[in-house]
């Protein structure tokens, strides 16, 4: 338990004094106060608008600000987090000849990357509760809006979510860091599945979804096709982490949103009969019933992160390190 607390100790030193860490930060809470800071500054200019609104702090984070919000910044550019945390981890340690040394000391080899990965974690954590505080902030004094206890519940749930997500990309980091010698090599790896994944798998879904149920024909397209192409579509999305992260924290954050479906695919299924019935029950959902919504996005998502994390323990473990 000592060679753990000293692995984690040092190790989260290292990234709060690493330039990489403070430049990534920096930029990472600069675009998000922006996108906050114009998202609160169109609220207080249409409050008179807002007033049936119930959850109007949610909007600091789910409103879009310059380009994008606070959750969708987080789901494409937060996995750089994890990446840059967790990339160099051990092969930066065999390259400089001070991974035999650890291992050499009264240390146990399982302590050296449950260090590196609970001091990553811990970093992350601190990292997305300071810039949601922040953020809060600007709420409170550019708007006025005092968030009530489910929308702190559900900031809370959101910040764990978030966690995770980030957590799942150092562990993929780590890993590429156990299997590759070379810091550039690792580095790079991390990068394009990073890319692979939030990116070309949503363009592969629809590639694969319209070569196996074509819509292009309007007057040959039935309803019953369309669903189908949605679901072929949001099947192969999912394996993506960043369609899992995005759906759960888009549910979470906005209690109006009754499903991770999208709106046209549920008008579609609806008959006019339907939809009048369904527009008269147009109130937000509990935590819990949202909660209940996303379980499948949640665990997986922690099931994902963990699993990675538990190849990287494996590998390492078994793996020579005086190489």
């Amino acid at each position: 338990m000592q060679g753990l607390y000293a692995i984690f100790k040092k190790e989260l030193r290292d990234h709060f004094t690493s330039y990489r860490f403070v430049i990534l930060f920096a930029l990472i809470a600069m675009v998000s106060f922006i996108s906050s800071y114009m998202a609160g500054i169109h609220m207080r200019e249409n409050l008179e608008g807002m007033s049936g609104v119930k959850f109007p702090f949610l909007l600091l984070f789910s409103s879009t600000g310059a380009l994008f919000s606070m959750i969708q910044f987080v789901s494409f550019f937060g996995p750089l987090i994890g990446l840059v945390l967790g990339f160099d981890s051990i092969n930066r340690e065999r390259a400089h000849g001070t991974l035999i040394k650890l291992v050499s000391q009264p240390i146990y080899r399982d302590a050296v990357i449950n260090g590196k990965f609970l001091a990553g974690v811990v970093t992350i954590s601190i990292m997305l509760i300071s810039i949601v505080l922040v953020i809060s902030g600007f709420g409170l004094a550019l708007v006025g809006v005092v968030p009530g206890i489910e929308e702190i519940w559900r900031i809370i749930v959101y910040l764990i979510l978030s966690i995770f997500y980030i957590s799942l990309w150092l562990g993929v980091s780590i890993l590429f860091s156990i299997f590759f010698k070379g810091i550039a090599t690792s580095a790079l790896a991390s990068v394009a599945l990073w890319i692979f994944l939030s990116f070309f798998v949503s363009l592969g879904a629809d590639v694969l979804a319209n070569t196996i149920v074509p819509i292009g024909n309007a007057n040959e397209t039935t309803p019953e096709d369309v669903i189908k192409n949605y679901r072929i579509k949001e099947t192969t999305a999912r394996f993506s982490p960043m369609v899992l992260y995005s759906e759960a924290t888009a549910t979470i954050i906005d209690p109006m949103q009754k499903t991770t479906r999208t709106s046209d695919l549920i008008n579609l299924r609806m008959n006019p009969m339907e939809e009048m019935l369904s527009s008269r029950f147009e109130n937000p959902l509990t935590l819990g019933q949202s909660l209940l919504v996303v379980f499948p996005h949640t665990t997986a998502l922690i099931a994902i992160t963990l699993i990675c994390f538990a190849i990287s323990y494996m590998v390492f473990m078994v793996q020579e390190i005086r190489t």
